[in-house]
């Protein structure tokens, strides 16, 4: 479940960055890389932000 959601905010997060670059301002893609790279850390570390913040706000166990 935590997956999914994870998956969920990041691609929701990268789709509104992408289009607040193309209407509102290029820098707006920073937040896209900057989300892209925390994707990417997790991938080798293990360990990703957003999955802690999902386990304290739902009340999530390992």
């Amino acid at each position: 479940m935590i997956n999914r959601l994870i998956r969920a905010i990041a691609g929701f997060f990268i789709i509104v960055s992408v289009l607040l670059a193309m209407y509102v301002n290029q820098n707006w893609l920073w937040f896209t890389i900057f989300v892209g790279a925390n994707l990417l850390q997790s991938s080798f570390t293990k360990w990703c932000l957003m999955e802690d913040i999902l386990r304290k706000v739902l009340k999530i166990k390992d």
